[in-house]
């Protein structure tokens, strides 16, 4: 399906990132891997991934926090493959705490990963994919770009910016084969929601079964997990020629959440 193609997923090296670069690479696309975690890991995963798919698979670890680290990360992928023809901006992370008691620099960082990184991996991709006349670019965005939560203000505010990326984006490239759109999920099982499941169980002294429908998975109506290969079929489909329509889309994958 993807061919010839070649992607770049930021904060690939584990949970849904490395979910979708997982997917890409099995669609047929090149993957260029990013994140962090031990190199002897990320050496195997990437050795076995590019043996299971027969595609080529490399792996860069800039730090998406600094716009020079996203350009070094957007050449190298094109040095290594010749192009970026799919940009999956996935790389995240999370802070809870009041407004008034939020750490200035967890806000800083969090604007920084989220939504600044995507839009200099954007800007540095573009061009390429302009020559070409053809890319796909993906905001891994969470329904925090579609509504709020309390304690999530720098999540939710740089969730929503990116949204507001994606349109604008869209709207730019509309004339061209390039579509730009963000994918929404509510809770998804990944290592990092395993560990939220067995604090929230300390805390609350509930069972984890308990803690899954009652805490974490509260404002999700179907009351079960989104499955990250849900996810990255998601976005597999909005990378083929059949999505070639959809663009400036926030699409929901989230249980009926945002439905409310």
């Amino acid at each position: 399906m993807l061919a010839g193609k070649s992607a770049l997923v930021t904060g690939s090296t584990s949970g849904i990132g490395l979910g979708l670069a997982r997917a890409l690479a099995r669609a047929g696309a090149n993957v260029m891997l990013n994140g962090f975690g031990d190199a002897a890991a990320i050496e195997a995963l990437r050795r076995d991934l590019a043996a299971e798919t027969g595609v080529r698979v490399a792996y860069h670890a800039a730090d998406v926090s600094r716009p020079e680290a996203v350009a070094a990360l957007v050449e190298a992928a094109e040095a290594a493959f010749g192009a970026v023809d799919i940009l999956v901006n996935n790389a995240g992370l999370q802070h809870v705490a009041p407004v008034d008691e939020f750490p200035e620099e967890k806000w800083t960082l969090i604007q920084d990963v989220v939504l600044n990184s995507a839009f200099h991996a954007t800007k540095a991709a573009l061009p390429g994919m302009k020559r070409r006349n053809w890319g796909r670019i993906l905001n891994l965005v969470s329904v925090h770009g579609l509504i709020a939560s309390p304690y999530k203000s720098a999540y939710t505010a740089a969730k929503h910016g990116l949204v507001g990326l994606t349109k604008t984006v869209a709207l730019e490239v509309a004339e061209t084969g390039i579509t730009c759109n963000a994918i929404c999920p509510g809770y998804v099982r990944t290592p990092l929601v395993e560990g939220q499941i067995a604090s929230q169980a300390q805390v609350h002294k509930l069972p984890p079964d308990r803690v899954i429908r009652e805490v974490i998975l509260a404002a999700q109506p179907s009351k079960r997990f989104v499955e990250i290969e849900e996810v990255a079929a998601l976005a597999v489909f909005l990378c083929g020629e059949n999505a070639r329509s959809i663009t400036g889309s926030s699409i929901p994958i989230d249980g009926g959440w945002t439905a409310r």
